[in-house]
């Protein structure tokens, strides 16, 4: 069986790893790994090198994202991968295609696919993020999709509505936490000395910016700031830099300039990778910022969440997510009120048990 994995970013990347390490060993299926997206940017780390240190080796590579990040460099670049997956496709042949989640890079990829007669099966399908345009793009992969495999029975319903059927659709728990009570986490004293991550408890924190009405976001970036500055002055923040959103250059210039002022107090990294994300969400105080990350795997780390503003608005939570408006002050006091809850002790509603195997059975019954 030859199976294609589409992966556009360093975060779809990890969240596949569980799944693209049992494929890569299962004799029965020929793998290939079709990076793009910030995979193949300079600006983002060039993070196609993760790909290849994880020991994957057929991995084709199609470069169609460009600098600006504004409204119109988004849907040009949206275009620009359609091209280059309309060639792509022309010329490659699958029994099965993986897409995951939600970016428009995703998307563009997809939708080229569909006058190809590609079949794709789409992870993390279902969900709501209403501060975010990923909201639309998530659905039209679904809706391109033959195969749906999603994180909660609330998804799954979501997903057989919007195709109008309730066949090939499966609820299999986030693919992430596959293996999360078995994860080989870096240790602590490494995981400091690698990243210069100074002593004492720290906040994990990761900003992207909110793409429905993305004029607020220069207000926003601001109000980050004044938040992150702030609570520089009880203990240290990392922060994983924003992905390539419409405006995220903003973004990055307030952290940059935080992290020049308080170079020992504000940490930014590009690239932690899987391992080293999850080990600084197990060995920081808290998460904050707007990412999905925190929705989804933090609870599996006993960490609360600080949830700003409306990016992940919609999407399923567990009890550990407090949210709170994009305004500094709100921000400084919901932080105030996770570290007074402590260790969070309840359930994830993302996890399942074994969540690649059950993937790959499905899969196999289709050939």
């Amino acid at each position: 069986m030859r199976v294609g994995v589409l992966t556009s970013s360093r975060a779809d990347f990890g969240i596949y790893l569980p799944l693209l390490k049992k494929l890569r060993a299962d004799r029965n299926i020929d793998l290939q790994i079709i990076a793009f997206g910030t995979h193949c940017s300079n600006a983002h780390g060039k993070t196609v090198r993760e790909i290849y240190n994880e020991g994957f080796k057929k991995v084709d590579t199609i470069a169609s994202l460009i600098t600006d990040d504004s409204k119109e460099a988004i849907a040009t670049a949206y275009g620009l991968t359609v091209m280059k997956f309309a060639d792509y496709w022309s010329t490659h042949e699958y029994d099965l295609v993986f897409c995951l989640g939600d970016r428009f890079e995703m998307s563009a990829a997809v939708q080229a696919g569909i006058p190809f007669g590609i079949s794709f099966a789409h992870l993390h399908g279902g969900e709501t993020t209403l501060g975010a345009i990923d909201n639309i793009y998530r659905h039209q992969i679904t809706l391109a999709s033959n195969h749906h495999f999603t994180s909660t029975q609330q998804y799954a319903d979501k997903v057989k509505t919007l195709i109008e059927s309730e066949e090939n659709v499966y609820n299999v728990g986030a693919l992430s936490l596959d293996g999360i009570k078995d994860v080989q986490l870096v240790d602590e004293i490494t995981l400091r000395e690698e990243f210069e991550i100074p002593e004492g408890e720290f906040i994990l924190s990761t900003f992207h910016p909110e793409t429905v009405e993305a004029e607020n976001n220069e207000v926003y970036a601001v109000e980050m700031a004044k938040a992150l500055r702030q609570l520089a002055k009880q203990f240290p923040v990392v922060i994983t830099m924003p992905n390539a959103d419409t405006l995220g250059s903003i973004y990055r210039k307030e952290l940059n300039n935080l992290e020049q002022d308080l170079p020992n107090k504000i940490v930014t990294v590009e690239n932690f990778g899987k391992d080293n994300y999850f080990s600084a969400m197990k060995y920081g105080q808290l998460v904050l910022g707007n990412s999905s990350s925190g929705i989804i795997e933090a609870a599996s780390f006993g960490k609360y969440v600080v949830n700003v503003g409306d990016r992940q608005k919609g999407r399923a939570q567990s009890n550990n997510v407090i949210n709170c408006s994009f305004e500094a002050d709100a921000i400084c006091k919901s932080v105030d009120k996770a570290k007074e809850y402590g260790i969070y002790e309840g359930v994830n509603i993302y996890y399942q048990k074994n969540v690649a195997d059950k993937v790959i059975a499905r899969i196999k019954n289709l050939s």
